[in-house]
């Protein structure tokens, strides 16, 4: 009795039967988890996408070291500062450019460091409370407020700091009414304001280079 032929098998056929197990068994595993897993994924591969596109390159000098970054637009130069170069000292208080406790030096010049997006300071130098002693050796304002008491739970100390050289280098400690005139950005909670005052007339007193 004749026999049927045996069918031509496509040599192939075997990896496309796998493949399509693979696939099946995939979206099976798919269909069975959570939506809310599924939505959280998407949301973190956006992320990186997005951060891959937003991010801006950066050059600054920052205490004497150059620093070649990539910040977002959006980042301000505090959070620059304290979550990308690590630099702690300078302190988020009020957020909102009110308390000067995230006071820093650009160029020479007082800034609150809240208030100013870090994409607008590229090329320039910036010194924060890490950078006025040399080693070991305190600044001269640093020392000053040591010896006068200047600080009692040492949050705004960093920022009071920055602007009282600042307020010295500008001209502005001529007198105990023309410091606390031009240090009144600078809020201090624990009232340490007379000390602070006097360790300011100290320096300038002592004609130390600030």
């Amino acid at each position: 009795m004749a026999t049927n032929p045996e069918p031509d098998v496509p040599a192939n056929h075997d990896e496309n039967r796998r493949t399509f197990l693979k696939q099946s068994s995939l979206l099976t595993a798919l269909a069975l988890v959570p939506g809310q897993v599924v939505d959280a994924a998407a949301a973190k591969f956006d992320e990186r996408i997005a951060d891959a596109f937003e991010k801006v390159p950066l050059s600054l000098k920052v205490n004497g070291v150059k620093q070649k970054l990539s910040v977002e637009p959006r980042a301000t130069l505090l959070d620059l500062l304290r979550e990308q170069l690590h630099l702690t000292g300078t302190k988020k208080g009020c957020d909102y450019g009110q308390c000067g406790a995230c006071t820093v030096h650009v160029n020479g010049q007082r800034v609150n460091s809240c208030l100013s997006f870090a994409v607008m300071h590229d090329g320039q130098e910036i010194t924060t409370i890490e950078g006025l002693a040399k080693g070991d050796d305190l600044h001269p304002m640093q020392e000053a407020f040591v010896k006068h008491d200047g600080f009692q739970c040492g949050y705004c100390t960093p920022g009071q700091i920055m602007s009282a050289v600042a307020c010295v280098r500008e001209g502005h400690a001529g007198s105990e009414g023309e410091i606390r005139e031009y240090m009144s950005g600078n809020i201090c909670r624990c009232g340490a304001y007379a000390n602070i005052v006097a360790a300011i007339q100290d320096v300038k007193q002592g004609g130390q280079k600030v």
